[in-house]
């Protein structure tokens, strides 16, 4: 037995772990705070975001074929210089020192490659801007994806505890009743199998809940602790339009993987363009001032001694050059370009067509995955009233061990059932926004006032 004080101290204890406990529900992380870890944490967002300020230097990279550019040379050397006259004995030694300097201004006036490369560089930071959007809706399926599953790894492991524990109850009433001569063994027996069975799905139920919660953990980065859970009777809408033609049409054109084909199709157009221009003459205005000096040569050997001198000059010029020939590169690299071309336009035919199939199946799975939950909703009430007609029917002894068993299964199967279709549907809504390119933060925020903190 326990002293006084030391049961004092033990109800102290358990009221700060009540207290604990009800601190770390009401605590619970909702999908939208779930979301906004995974932008700060998820290393393939993160990354995403560099590539995409990788992308928009394309454009100033481009521009900067159109602008001028400046250089500077220069130049310093000894020189040490022998001479002879042929056919004589006069010889002439100097040593001096020269060097100089040039700096040139080029502006290009004409270079059609140039021009069409900034085209190309403008293109190619939309392109980035675009696969940076499709990124953050990929983002947010995937932190729903991680998040549902593990509401469904928890809703399953409490459907089977919960099973389990009626599944004891129902073996401990089956021994009782063997006991007193009501019943036979067989419903032991089928009890303890039921009651087994159980135990061994609990098991693999809480593996898949610790997997799950791990997988949610490698997007934000760090245990997601405690999760929101959606309400039993959270209302599904629409979508809006509730039809398929105007989805699908809409991915088609919208989709941002289209976008990003397009752009890929008018990127490669271009470059068909710019190596075409390798045919085209240039033309550059080019200013040059230059500096060169020279230092007094040391006295020679049969000649005066050489004085220095300093020389500036400024010269402005217009450039023209006109390529003939170049070996056949330049009509092989258009040739090359105009396939890519033509891959490109496929690719955005694939991307076009997987777009439309995506906005499809989003948008039956919102439309079916709804009917489903009402008639699993329907189909709940009725597998408890059947659990309750079956347990008074075995307590007058008109139904067996296993009829109860059998009717406390479909309970809890229906139970999870509704849970996962209820998750899906919600998925689909999410699926069916990202397939026409509108997925965005408030979409998840809806789906967010349907959550709960955990009782």
């Amino acid at each position: 037995m326990f002293s006084k004080k030391t049961t004092g101290k033990l109800s102290q204890l358990a009221l700060l772990v009540s207290a604990a406990l009800a601190a770390g529900s009401a605590s619970a992380a909702d999908l939208l705070q779930i979301y906004r870890q995974a932008l700060d944490n998820d290393p393939q967002f993160l990354a995403a975001r560099h590539v995409m300020d990788a992308g928009r230097e394309k454009e100033s990279q481009g521009l900067s074929g159109l602008l001028p550019t400046l250089g500077v040379a220069a130049n310093t050397q000894w020189n040490d210089i022998d001479r002879e006259l042929k056919g004589s004995n006069v010889k002439a030694k100097a040593e001096y020192n020269s060097n100089g300097y040039t700096a040139t201004l080029t502006q290009p006036l004409f270079r059609w490659q140039n021009i069409v490369a900034y085209q190309q560089g403008k293109m190619q930071a939309a392109q980035a801007e675009a696969q940076f959007a499709q990124a953050r809706q990929e983002v947010i399926l995937r932190v729903a994806q991680a998040y549902f599953d593990v509401l469904l790894a928890e809703e399953n492991l409490r459907s089977l505890q919960a099973q389990k524990t009626a599944i004891s109850q129902q073996l401990e009433q089956a021994k009782k009743n063997f006991e007193v001569g009501t019943a036979t063994i067989v419903d032991t027996h089928e009890a303890q199998s039921r009651f087994d069975l159980s135990t061994a799905q609990e098991i693999a139920a809480e593996a898949d809940l610790e997997i799950k919660r791990r997988a949610l953990e490698v997007i934000v980065g760090k245990d997601p602790g405690a999760l929101a859970r959606l309400r039993e009777k959270s209302q599904l809408e629409p979508p809006q339009p509730n039809a398929l033609k105007p989805w699908v049409e809409a991915a088609e054109t919208d989709a941002i993987t289209v976008q990003v084909q397009q752009l890929a199709l008018e990127i490669a157009a271009k470059e068909t363009e710019r190596n075409r221009a390798g045919h085209y003459p240039t033309l550059d205005a080019v200013v040059a001032r230059g500096n060169a000096s020279q230092s007094a040569a040391l006295p020679t050997l049969g000649g005066p001694i050489s004085p220095g001198f300093e020389t500036t000059s400024t010269t402005a010029a217009l450039q023209l050059n006109i390529p003939l020939f170049q070996g056949g590169y330049v009509n092989s690299k258009t040739r090359e370009a105009a396939a890519n071309r033509e891959a490109a336009r496929q690719q955005l035919e694939a991307a076009r067509r997987n777009a439309a199939q995506s906005a499809r199946q989003a948008f039956l799975g919102v439309s079916s995955g709804s009917a489903q939950v009402a008639a699993l909703r329907a189909a709940l009430v009725s597998s408890q009233s059947s659990l309750e007609s079956n347990r008074l029917g075995y307590e007058v002894g008109v139904r067996i061990n296993i009829d109860v068993l059998n009717a406390e299964q479909q309970v809890y199967v229906t139970r999870r059932d509704l849970a996962r279709a209820l998750h899906d549907t919600l998925l689909a809504q999410l699926k069916l926004k990202a397939a026409v390119g509108t997925l965005e933060e408030a979409d998840l925020a809806k789906i967010n006032a349907l959550l709960q903190q955990p009782l």
